[in-house]
This record gives C-alpha cells, structure tokens and sequence, in this order.
C-alpha cells in the first residue's frame, strides 16, 4: 500500500511539473519563435531578411496573401520557401513597389512558383535585365499589370483596408520615389509600408492630407538620410521602426541621422540585419512582435 501511495504521489508530481514545462515552452514560442498557425481574425507580416533589399509577405485575416517586393535575384529561395512553410500555394496580390533590382529581384520565380491573383505596381519602367525578366514572367503567367497611384486602394479583404497613399506624381527625376506607399490597416493597428521613397514622395503624401498615423512604419531606402524626414515621422507617430537592410553595406545603411531621429521620438528599431524576419501578428487591437534568425 504505501508502495502505491509513494507511486501515486510521483505520479502527480510528474503531471504538475509536465504542465508546468509546457506552460514555459508555449510563452517561449509566443514571444521568440515563428507561430506557424496563424488563426482566423489575425494578420500576419513578415518583414523578410533579404540582406540589403526589401521583401514583404502578408497573410491577411481571412486568407487572403500579399507579397511587396522580391528582393535581389539571389533571394529567390529565401522568399519562396518562407512562403512555402507557411503553406501557401496562392498569393492573391503581387506590388512591386519601384523597379529596382532589391525590390523586384526575385519576382519573376515567384510569379512563375505560385499561383497569382493580380499584380500591382507604379506606371514606370526602366531598362534593367531584372526588369525585363520580371515582365517576360507576368507575360508567360498571361498576367496583366494593375497601376498604383495615391488615393487608390488594393481591395483584398473587407476587413482590412490598403490604402495607396504614393506615388502622386506622374514624373520623378529619382525611381525611388515613384515607390508604392501602402498603408494596411486592421481594426486598430495599422502598418506603412514605404517602399524606397524619399523626402520628396513624403512632402507630397503630407501636403495631400493623407492619415499617415501608423503603428508599424517600414522606415524608407533602408534607412537612407534621404528619407524619414522630421515632419513626416511626426505625421506617422509609430511605435515600432523597421528597417530592411544587410550587415556592412555599401551605402552606409542605416544612416546615423535616421537613427537617431527615431530614437530621439522614443520609437523601437528592429531590423532584419540584426534580427532576422520580423513577423509582426496582429488581432486588430494588440501587436505581437516575434523575430527568427
């Protein structure tokens, strides 16, 4: 008898410290780790660490997906098989923010990998082999290219609003600021995503009256001096900062001076150099924030 008292008390201490090793190891997943399920009711982005270029993979709350940007032509496989263990076959939108190599990189492979719903970009071209890769891959899919200005929206989900607050001119001298300017926002939580627009896209998106307030601001150019200008992070007012960008690169990003205005605004920086994809998971009130070297 006190053989199986002494058996039974074990026993039970085996379960409370079992349940106690699971309850520690579920908070660490939350708060460190990638959560693989993402449940109706939440959106979900992954600012992708693509070294020195941007590329953004966005589930919606009711399924829906979106890719901004593809990086360089050698991120191809990083995105692609983000998107893969995330169990995706489809993404509903493809934008290419502005024709530059580490924004429209890879995004002839991952037109041609998935199924694609639309396509959105700016009315710009240019004469870049990754350009014309990227075109000949929306040709063979018999694609069509839908243009982006500001005032237009991206409709995916009626609970999500994408706004497209930039480009808002017909002319630039600089492609940077031809960017798509996409402000997504779910309930109460909003993200702005800038694409490589600088000082002068702001100035306009300011000077139009758009609601720029966000939570969540995708920091321009890499965090380049030319742009985040003082008025227009004032406008935002975001909580959290990142930027996109690789380790010694040869521009020099982040620049100092961008660095230190978000600091002196008491907002928090992540970055895909130092922290790898930073998935940000949202049920329209509250943010999660969870980064995977």
């Amino acid at each position: 008898m006190k053989k199986n008292k002494i058996a039974s008390i074990l026993y039970l201490l085996l379960i409370i410290i079992t349940a106690i090793l699971i309850a520690g190891c579920s908070a660490e997943v939350n708060l460190e780790q990638e959560n693989k399920d993402v449940f109706p009711g939440t959106l979900k982005v992954c600012f992708l660490d693509v070294g020195q270029a941007d590329s953004i993979f966005i589930i919606l709350p009711g399924g829906s997906t979106m890719l901004v940007d593809a990086g360089n032509n050698d991120d191809s496989k990083t995105i692609i098989e983000y998107i893969k263990n995330e169990g995706i076959k489809k993404i509903d939108a493809v934008v290419v923010t502005h024709p530059h190599e580490d924004h429209i990189g890879s995004m002839d492979e991952v037109i041609r990998v998935f199924d694609i719903g639309k396509v959105y970009m700016p009315r710009v071209t240019t004469t870049t082999r990754s350009f014309e890769n990227f075109l000949n891959a929306v040709s063979q899919k018999k694609l069509k290219i839908t243009p982006l200005k500001g005032g237009t929206n991206i409709p995916l989900e009626e609970d999500v609003d994408i706004k497209v607050l930039a480009p808002n001119s017909t002319r630039y001298d600089d492609l940077n600021n031809y960017s798509a300017v996409l402000k997504i926002t779910y309930k109460n939580i909003s993200f702005l995503l800038t694409g490589d627009a600088e000082k002068l896209s702001e100035e306009e998106m300011l000077k139009a009256g758009y609601d720029l307030k966000a939570d969540v601001l995708k920091v321009g150019h890499h965090g380049s001096s030319s742009s985040t200008s003082v008025e227009f992070l004032k406008a935002v007012s975001p909580k959290f900062a990142v930027i996109s960008y690789g380790k010694n690169n040869d521009y020099g990003h982040p620049h100092r001076e961008t660095l230190q205005k978000l600091k002196e605004h008491g907002i928090k920086i992540y970055s895909t150099a130092e922290n790898g994809h930073i998935v940000m998971e949202s049920n329209g009130t509250s943010l999660k924030v969870i980064t995977i070297k």
